[in-house]
C-alpha cells in the first residue's frame, strides 16, 4: 500500500469517527434543548441535520468500499474473491 493510499484510510477512518461523535453530540443537544424548550423545539430542522448525519456517514462506508476495491485490483485481486473469516 503506498503512502498516499494509507493517507486515504487514515482521513476516511478519521471521517467516519468525526460523522460518528458528531452524531452523538447532536443526539445530546436535542435531548438538553427538547427539555428545555418543550413545544418550541425545532423538530424538523433536528431531522434535517440527522438526515446530513446519515448522507456523510454512508459517504464514508461508499468511499471505504471503494478505496478496498481499488486496493484489491491494485493488488491483482477481484474484490468478490476474497473470503473474510
Amino acid at each position: 500500500m503506498s503512502s498516499a493510499e494509507a493517507e486515504a484510510r487514515r482521513a476516511l477512518n478519521r471521517l467516519r469517527r468525526a460523522v460518528e461523535k458528531a452524531d452523538r453530540e447532536l443526539g445530546t443537544l436535542e435531548a438538553s434543548l427538547k427539555h428545555a424548550e418543550g413545544p418550541d423545539f425545532p423538530e424538523e430542522r433536528y431531522e434535517q441535520v440527522r438526515d446530513a448525519m446519515r448522507l456523510a456517514a454512508s459517504f464514508t462506508e461508499e468511499e471505504g468500499a471503494r478505496l478496498a476495491e481499488k486496493l484489491l485490483q491494485a493488488g491483482g485481486l477481484e474484490p468478490g474473491r476474497v473470503r473474510r473469516g
